[in-house]
């Protein structure tokens, strides 16, 4: 590790030099320049490895206390850095920003190296864990201390010296590569956005849609011209629109295609990821990544993740099938042969002729704020008892954002959310939640979660409004959010979404059911200039059509997972020369190649794998969505939207965080082990129950 701008001391005037003052802690962000961030994550490396070297050289036996503990305390001017840094880098990024993650990626993977493979400090902790049984330990203290050992021995703390020297030179280049794939795609999204000099080729986009591609491209220094950005994903909502199928073959091929070529070309970096990942997992005594990453999740093995997407194939293959043939008798009425361009165009037209939807026009009942504030917040209440109280006087990490301050059943201050929800450059794709302080009884902290989402922002004056799509990922997210807000624990190592990564998206995925559900969406779900509530048909028809796309929406969705699940079971000895032949190869022996249909995410633009925390693990979504489906048939069984399930769900799962096996906690909810019937009976997959 460079130890010269490691140890650089921190000034007292640095805002991160302390927890701050604001309520929560909220970071001083209207305070705090990149250049102070960079500061105080150089400091706090050096201060966490004080910190460490204290631990070890504690002369006292080690115990829970002076070892664990000591751990879970420490490196708090680190944590406190970093959470402001990598939302810097994913939602207000800029080249000096981009400049300093390129500095501090390998020197961060090198400070984890140093912290969990020191022998001294393993010894310590294997020591705690031999005796963890007759310590007079509670259940979430023997948790931490396993769930400790554990994390040390996959990190490589049993190699030999020249094992570990090995390991910290693949994890500093693997730092590196993420970070270059990370900053590629967000240049190459931004570079393949698609510019229309004629405003007759957007035909099918409202008025509203238009006018924001125009202020996308005066943004962008083209006045006069339009600019339809990209969204993270293959599909990109214009596809479902444009009339004119030319763009829409324009705008397909710059989605699938970016990325792929040029200065930033993804497509070698994820090869030699890969490859270095494999050759890390059998240096760690693993097969593949794949399995090292299998490991330490709910699946446990690969060979139990492909039992279930073994079981998925399949039907969806049918499915999809299925779709394009409806789709391609649609296309040759207007005499085309159906392409990729065309799917969402003829699919969004099924919808219309054949269960009244026409999402396009569904958006004047989506307003942003209704749906948060009278759909989303009111879900929170009426479910788990929990309030949201704008806090105007608070600052966010960009104007767009906005605070809310979030009170539990009684009353009593929970903490802060934060949302952050447009569009903009220097802004990564996607949509997510992370927090700035985590709950913790050990730190006496309270919780502030963020959302982020990717809407386009609307003209100067005009409202934001949302397709049903975007509708449901903010429920989804805060499903994420809430599992954050709710966290009950001493430890912060359990703190709300801290477990495992296949049981992650569970909570959030059950939140979306309330999207639609009666008494929320009659709340919030009413146009934007006449006040008239969505009609109850279009609910139905809503929920008639649900089952129409289900062959596309999983294809697209095993394809990307089983891209992921290839590219991390090759050996070590593999070398993928042509990252684009790989995948073609791939997805054909994985039964799920398609002209038809793209993985939702393709090699160059997965950044979930490449620069996420998934790599090996893109099944987790459809790994939670059995628990999800199963969870969602027990609050219906139960009465659906009321205080008592929410009380069960909050209490016995999402406020347990990792404390609990994950497992054990939907045990705790629904009364036995996980159901498939639900799941496939929701998409599709199986026969109707």
């Amino acid at each position: 590790m460079t130890a010269s701008p490691a140890s650089a001391p921190l000034s007292a005037s640095n805002p991160l030099a302390a927890p701050s003052q604001l309520p929560y802690q909220l970071p001083p962000f209207a305070e705090i320049t990149p250049e102070h961030v960079r500061e105080a994550l150089f400091a706090g490396m050096a201060e966490h490895r004080a910190e460490i070297a204290a631990v070890i050289a504690d002369p006292a036996e080690p115990t829970f206390d002076n070892t664990v503990v000591a751990l879970e305390l420490s490196g708090q001017l680190l944590a406190r850095a970093e959470r402001v840094f990598y939302n810097l880098t994913s939602a207000v990024s800029s080249p000096r920003v981009r400049e300093i993650e390129r500095e501090f990626a390998p020197l961060a993977a090198a400070h984890e190296d140093a912290l969990r493979l020191d022998p001294a400090l393993f010894a310590r902790v294997d020591a705690v864990h031999a005796a963890r049984h007759d310590a007079g330990l509670d259940e979430e203290q023997v948790r931490l201390v396993e769930r400790y050992h554990l994390d040390f021995v996959l990190a490589g703390a049993g190699l030999d010296e020249p094992g570990r020297e090995q390991l910290r030179e693949l994890n500093q280049r693997l730092a590196e590569l993420s970070t270059t794939f990370d900053q590629n795609l967000q240049l190459a999204t931004e570079a393949a956005a698609v510019v229309v000099d004629d405003a007759a080729e957007l035909d099918g986009l409202s008025d509203a849609e238009i006018a924001a591609a125009a202020g996308a491209a005066a943004e962008r220094g083209r006045p006069g011209s339009h600019l339809l950005t990209l969204v993270l994903p293959s599909g990109q909502p214009a596809l479902a629109k444009l009339r004119n199928r030319a763009l829409r073959r324009r705008l397909y091929e710059a989605s699938v295609t970016r990325a792929s070529a040029g200065e930033h070309d993804n497509g070698p970096v994820a090869a030699e990821m890969a490859h270095l990942r494999a050759v890390r997992a059998r240096l760690l005594g693993f097969d593949t990544h794949a399995d090292l990453i299998a490991a330490d999740q709910t699946a446990r093995t690969s060979a139990a993740v492909d039992a279930l997407l073994g079981e998925l194939v399949a039907p969806a293959v049918a499915n999809a099938r299925s779709e394009a043939e409806v789709l391609g008798e649609l296309a040759a009425a207007d005499g085309v042969e159906l392409a990729a361009w065309d799917w969402a165009f003829y699919s969004e037209r099924v919808r219309a002729e054949r269960y009244a939807v026409d999402s396009t026009a569904l958006r004047p009942w989506f307003e942003l704020d209704r749906v948060l504030v009278d759909g989303v917040f009111r879900a929170a209440e009426l479910l788990y008892g929990y309030t949201f109280t704008p806090r105007p006087d608070l600052v966010g990490f960009h104007p767009d954002t906005r605070v809310w301050e979030v009170a539990g059943p009684d009353g009593q201050p929970v903490g802060l959310y934060l949302g952050d929800f447009y569009a903009r450059e220097g802004k990564r794709g996607g949509a997510w939640m992370s927090a700035f302080v985590t709950q913790s009884r050990l730190l006496g902290t309270q919780p502030v979660v963020f959302n982020n989402l990717n809407v386009n922002r609307p003209a100067a004056g005009q409202p934001t409004l949302l397709t049903l799509s975007e509708v449901t990922t903010l429920f989804h997210e805060f499903g994420h959010a809430l599992h954050g807000l709710f966290s009950d624990v001493t430890y912060p190592r359990f703190s709300g979404t801290a477990v495992p990564r296949d049981f992650v998206e569970f909570p959030s995925q059950v939140n979306e059911m309330w999207a639609l559900w009666p008494e929320i969406v009659t709340h919030y779900a009413t146009h934007v200039e006449t006040g008239e509530p969505l009609p109850t048909e279009a609910v139905q028809a809503i929920e008639a059509a649900s089952l129409w796309g289900e062959g596309f929406a999983t294809l697209e969705y095993l394809a990307a997972t089983l891209l992921d699940q290839a590219w991390h079971r090759i050996g070590p000895d593999t070398v993928v020369d042509d990252p684009q032949a790989f995948e073609a190869r791939a997805l054909g022996a994985a039964g799920v190649a398609s002209d038809l249909v793209p993985p939702r995410y393709r090699t160059t633009y997965f950044q979930h794998v490449f620069a996420g925390g998934y790599s090996a693990g893109y099944y987790s979504y459809i790994w939670s969505e059995v628990l999800d489906a199963d969870t969602v048939e027990w609050f219906k069984e139960n009465g659906g939207l009321n205080r008592a399930n929410g009380d069960v769900f909050r209490s016995r799962l999402l406020s347990r965080g990792g404390s609990v096996d994950a497992l054990g906690a939907f045990r705790a909810v629904r009364g036995r082990d996980a159901d498939t019937g639900p799941l496939l009976r929701r998409r599709g997959l199986a026969p109707a129950a």
